[in-house]
């Protein structure tokens, strides 16, 4: 995908919030957490509810989250709430956590999300995380 038609990304950089987002090669983005305040999850929230905004096609999205210790119950409910939204259909999600706290609330998120919604891998290393990512569609299921 060029640049030329890549859906804009609607991050401004806060030093106040917790995360960072940049557009992924392949159209998709990676967004990086330091930290899952409760400011942090509502840009994170209002920035995650922009982009399903027309979503028509495949994305590849790569959660870092290696420097997060632990996931709120805010988090959680957040997290299934738009992963259920039907728009979450094209979304390939890899998560890459670095504890088994986050990893557990990861798994719970994908456990509430059903079969229509994001389709989500959860790793602790980012180069297996991109290989599933590029993995083709079929394989996913």
């Amino acid at each position: 995908m060029t640049e030329d038609n890549q859906k804009p990304l609607y991050f401004t950089p806060d030093p106040k919030i917790g995360f960072t987002a940049e557009r992924r090669e392949d159209g998709g983005m990676n967004l990086i957490f330091t930290d899952i305040t409760h400011e942090t999850l509502g840009h994170w929230h209002k920035f995650a509810e922009e982009h399903l905004i027309g979503s028509d096609r495949l994305v590849r999205n790569l959660y870092d989250l290696r420097k997060v210790e632990r996931l709120s119950d805010e988090a959680i409910q957040m997290a299934i709430e738009l992963n259920n939204d039907p728009s979450t259909r094209n979304i390939r999600l890899a998560a890459v956590v670095a504890n088994d706290a986050v990893r557990s609330a990861m798994q719970k998120i994908f456990d509430n999300t059903p079969g229509g919604g994001v389709r989500m891998g959860i790793f602790e290393d980012r180069e297996e995380a991109e290989a599933w990512l590029n993995r083709p569609i079929e394989q996913m299921v």
